[in-house]
């Protein structure tokens, strides 16, 4: 899982396909699904598409009723759970009780994430994009593995970004705790970690079958951006001095429904047997970045987000930290 690895399928999908394109030939029919953040933004839509398909769909809930009104327009066999990444407690509790319910987990999708947010501690004094995105969602696959690993075919779906770009992890100091807090550094961290840990987990799923992928969406407005004043949203060139989507974010953005083709694409596209821990975006494996590429900040997938040692590294320190937990 390099990256002579990431070399595209030529999928016949693009960056405006839909979630219900992609799963169009596809029969899910008696598949379970667990997708965190799954009654906003992308994983809204992602649930929707799913639950279309005839998947049972376990949506873990900060807000019961945010989801409750969200949720409510899904068609399908949809239920919900309580389950907050930023507290260890109930993700164990959120686990066990899929552990005595669930007989088979065919996916599980990580989509719920905080970005660019203030500084915040979570758990044991983690840095929270790095404790909600990364570790939350750590303690969550090493919980339900074995239920995972007895499915046959399961899959895992990582939800990275383009963010990755941004930042290695920082491997000195991945809590902020001698350095000056940057929330964009801290976001970018935490998307780094979020690949190399479908990186790491592909490994570890082999004698089972089973697969995990990374995912970058794509640029969609949801709820992530919540933390982002119009100003800074503005300097961005996400929006024009009108407070609307600019030119760049209409030629580039994508609708939710666009946004989460890609992680059902990772989820059920044959072309990817064969292909553990690889980096995804646009329904495709993305290609190694270009530096010489004027889209290269927006596409592509550098090195440092799909290196093994790297992987094994932040596996082998996020168990460190759970265990001190």
């Amino acid at each position: 899982m390099a990256l002579s690895d990431q070399v595209p399928t030529q999928s016949g999908f693009h960056m405006r396909s839909t979630g219900a394109e992609v799963l169009a030939d596809i029969d899910l029919t008696g598949k379970t699904a667990i997708v965190t953040g799954g009654y906003s933004g992308i994983g809204l839509e992602t649930t929707r598409a799913l639950a279309a398909k005839g998947v049972r769909v376990i949506v873990p809930v900060r807000s019961p009723e945010k989801a409750a009104e969200t949720l409510a327009s899904v068609q399908g066999d949809v239920k919900t759970a309580p389950l907050d990444l930023a507290d260890l407690g109930s993700v164990r509790a959120f686990a066990q009780s899929m552990l005595g319910e669930l007989q088979r987990l065919d996916l599980l999708v990580n989509d719920a994430g905080i970005m660019a947010c203030p500084l915040a501690r979570v758990g044991p004094g983690w840095e929270s994009q790095f404790g909600v995105n990364h570790m939350g969602h750590f303690a969550l696959a090493k919980a339900l593995l074995s239920l995972i690993e007895k499915t046959p075919g399961a899959r895992v779906v990582a939800l990275s970004s383009t963010g990755h770009k941004i930042s290695d992890i920082r491997w000195d100091d991945i809590q902020f705790e001698k350095s000056e807090y940057n929330k964009w550094q801290a976001y970018g961290q935490a998307k780094t970690a979020n690949a190399l840990f479908a990186n790491a987990l592909s490994r570890r799923l082999r004698d089972s079958s089973g697969l995990a992928f990374a995912v970058h969406p794509g640029g969609i407005f949801t709820p992530l951006q919540r933390h982002l004043p119009k100003e800074e949203q503005i300097a961005l060139g996400w929006l024009g001095e009108d407070g609307e989507p600019s030119e760049l974010a209409k030629a580039g953005f994508k609708t939710a429904e666009q946004g989460c083709s890609t992680t059902l694409w990772a989820a059920t596209a044959a072309a990817l047997e064969g292909k553990p821990g690889v980096y995804c975006e646009d329904c495709d494996i993305a290609a190694p970045s270009d530096p010489e590429s004027p889209t290269n900040r927006y596409q592509g997938v550098d090195a440092h987000a799909c290196d093994d040692e790297s992987a094994e590294k932040l596996w082998a320190i996020s168990e460190e930290l759970l265990g001190q937990a």
